[in-house]
């Protein structure tokens, strides 16, 4: 059997293109509305339209800067990756790569697989740490590209994978490699600031455990590192008058008691402006004003660990045996019977 594998990402413009920019964050806001409360869609799209037209001048700038966005071309050599090491496992397989908010688009994915007639499809986000607005959000896109292809394809879903403990590891070891390379050392001196991407609260409310997912991986890679004290933060964005996580990841850095931070971008895994600008620009800024030395240890997004981890957990869906063999449950946080986790069992 021929299987597609949907490689799922947020996307980002490659340049500070206005137009290219402007539809990009009206996207975002529009699938994101309900945050705000209920609405037409008329107000709806006239609202998003709005805060897009605000946000865009200073995301521009933030392009500008690092020179355009990487993510997309770090999504596909993910995707290409992930298609060479199962197909030098035996597998007859191919990748398609779809963006929630640029193109291609994750309909375009669907229908470019759907074209080659693969015999099953496999939506794979490829973000650690699942969440309502990024994991669930894509493969609810796919479902219903599918669904609207008429497509009567054996397919099935990938949701939450940051226990995996090859993921944890490779995490741990990211950072254990900046820390050599720079000649430093976690200690009183030396403090480890895991930086999360934020959600608003009300997702929380509705019953996301992002949070505590964030929670169980950083605790992970800290016991992996052989520490027992470190900070978290969120990457927070005040484009609406909305709660997010909290603490605020500038406000963790603004109190820490050292001489130095370290900081991990957690729940990232391809390097975008949230890193090299947010990270790399402000918030270096932000320690430096405090009298801090500042590292940030990079994205290790095509590191072989994980290109081979994502190739594990599509295998047994290829192969054809049991899920539950690599701990594989039906997800709670998707709810249909197709969506497959790591988190499910703990969460029972």
């Amino acid at each position: 059997m021929t299987t597609g594998i949907a490689v799922l990402n947020f996307g980002e413009p490659a340049a500070a293109d206005r137009d290219v920019v402007v539809d990009y964050l009206e996207r975002i806001f529009l699938a994101n509305m309900d945050i705000e409360g209920e609405t037409t869609e008329e107000a709806a799209r006239e609202r998003a339209r709005s805060l897009a037209e605000r946000r865009a001048p200073g995301l521009m700038e933030e392009y500008g800067e690092i020179g355009g966005s990487p993510l997309n071309a770090h999504a596909q050599r993910q995707a290409d990756l992930i298609e060479t090491e199962l197909q030098e496992r035996g597998y007859d397989v191919k990748t398609y790569t779809g963006y929630q908010f640029m193109e291609p688009f994750i309909g375009d994915a669907a229908e470019a697989a759907h074209a080659d007639g693969v015999d099953r499809l496999i939506g794979l986000p490829v973000y650690p740490l699942c969440g309502p607005s990024t994991t669930v959000q894509s493969l609810e896109k796919l479902s219903a590209a599918v669904d609207d292809l008429d497509w009567d394809v054996d397919y099935t879903e990938i949701t939450g994978y940051h226990t995996h403990s090859a993921y944890a590891r490779l995490r741990a070891d990211n950072i254990r490699r900046t820390l050599d390379r720079e000649g430093m050392e976690l200690d009183e001196d030396t403090r480890l600031v895991f930086s999360a991407h934020g959600t608003p609260t009300y997702y929380l409310d509705e019953g996301s455990r992002y949070v505590q997912y964030v929670e169980e991986h950083c605790d992970m890679v800290a016991g992996m590192l052989g520490i027992s004290e470190y900070e978290l933060g969120y990457q927070n964005h005040a484009n609406r008058d909305v709660e997010w996580t909290q603490p605020d990841v500038e406000a963790v850095v603004e109190n820490v008691d050292a001489e130095r931070v370290v900081v991990d971008p957690t729940s990232f895994m391809h390097e975008q402006s949230e890193t090299l600008s947010e990270l790399d620009v402000e918030l270096r800024e932000e320690a430096e004003e405090e009298g801090l030395g500042f590292t940030r240890v990079p994205v290790p997004y095509d590191d072989d660990r994980f290109v081979g981890l994502l190739a594990d957990l599509t295998e047994p869906f290829i192969a054809d045996f049991d899920p539950d063999l690599y701990g594989l449950q039906q997800c709670k946080c998707r709810p249909e019977s197709n969506a497959m986790c790591l988190n499910a069992r703990r969460n029972e």
